[in-house]
């Protein structure tokens, strides 16, 4: 018995929650319909502020100012790394010098693109001296000039007569560099590769002053990539310069023998036979310097030769496939496309705004 009333309990307990759900589900319902229904009478002002959005839209599109796109493509061919010359290093280590390595392990695969979102590489082009009008100008001026920034430093007496030279910065400058690069690095430059299987990669900067885009995308792209193979092949330009110094100092030594010799021998013609150590010894003892010194500047120059081709088998090659030309591509909002955004983004807080009223209004009733 005990057992039966349990079950029937829980049973009891089961119908209950189901019709407390079936409540819940309709009145749900019940509210969506009540809220649709309200949002129908309320149709007029929501097609009317859609519309208010869809003119404030074009007249965004139609005051905005062009964006101008300056775009540079390019492939980069990673160089061997080692050159392939791994078999000749034990003749170099002779002198001292590695001729493989170059500077493989600084920059890998895609820290490229790293390199050209640095503030080294950006504050680097913003000190880049250009022409404009036939006048020498920092791009960074350029830049202050078509942002109109000195009306906004007039108030302040420490950057309202600032200038910029591409050698020494100040504490000032500084900052204003920095605010700057921050600015360029968010919202102007765009580094990236548009396949990643390939090796093309794309520098874009967008800028209201279409001066300002296109010499500054070229400069970056000239001061990076520039940057990128120096660093890149820095240990083997150093190896060839130490090779190419050792070769021209033993090849001297070599000279300064022979030449020694033929003074020697110029300078006794009619030689004693009894006295021939005047003339022997100091002869022998330049063949020996000479032909010692022969031997080792033939290893340094196969050395040398060897190096020098490590040094172009390493270095990267980078070959531009497109760059900026005027007049440059112009970025800017269409009339129809903001009309439409505008329109639906009006709408719907119109409706977040008035399904919001309605909730409030029956909580309080």
């Amino acid at each position: 018995m005990g057992l039966k009333k349990q079950n029937m309990e829980e049973k009891a307990i089961e119908n209950k929650r189901i019709q407390t759900e079936q409540v819940s589900l309709k009145e749900v319902v019940l509210k969506l319909r009540e809220y649709y229904g309200y949002l129908l009478s309320k149709w007029l002002i929501i097609v009317l502020l859609g519309l208010l959005g869809g003119v404030l839209g074009i007249a965004y599109a139609w005051f905005k100012k062009p964006i101008y796109v300056a775009a540079t493509t390019f492939v980069l061919e990673e160089g061997e790394k080692g050159g392939g010359l791994g078999q000749y290093a034990g003749l170099a280590s002779m002198v001292g010098i590695d001729l493989g390595g170059g500077g493989g392990g600084i920059f890998q695969g895609d820290n490229i693109l790293a390199l050209y979102k640095s503030r080294s590489m950006i504050q680097r082009t913003l000190l880049t001296e250009v022409e404009y009008d036939n006048k020498k100008q920092l791009l960074i001026d350029r830049y202050i000039d078509f942002n109109k920034l000195r009306e906004s430093w007039k108030s302040k007496p420490n950057l309202k007569n600032i200038q910029f030279t591409s050698s020494n910065v100040t504490r000032v400058q500084d900052s204003i560099l920095g605010s700057i690069v921050k600015d360029i690095d968010k919202g102007i430059l765009d580094v990236a590769k548009p396949d990643k299987k390939l090796n093309i990669i794309k520098v874009e900067v967008q800028s209201g002053d279409e001066f300002f885009a296109k010499n500054f995308n070229e400069q970056i792209v000239k001061n990076v990539n520039d940057f990128y193979v120096r660093t890149k092949t820095k240990k083997s330009i150093d190896n060839v310069a130490i090779l190419q110094q050792k070769t021209d100092s033993v090849r001297a030594v070599m000279n300064g023998a022979i030449y020694t010799g033929a003074v020697t021998a110029d300078a006794t013609p009619n030689l004693n036979p009894a006295r021939q150590a005047q003339r022997v010894v100091p002869m022998q003892r330049s063949q020996f310097n000479a032909e010692t010194n022969k031997e080792i500047l033939g290893e340094l120059v196969k050395n040398l030769e060897l190096s020098k081709i490590s040094l172009r088998k390493e270095t990267p090659l980078i070959q531009v496939i497109d760059q900026p030309i005027y007049p440059l591509e112009v970025s800017k909002a269409g009339k129809s496309k903001s009309a439409i955004v505008g329109g639906l983004l009006f709408g719907f807080l119109t409706v977040i705004i008035l399904l919001i009223n309605k909730i409030l209004k029956d909580l309080m009733a």
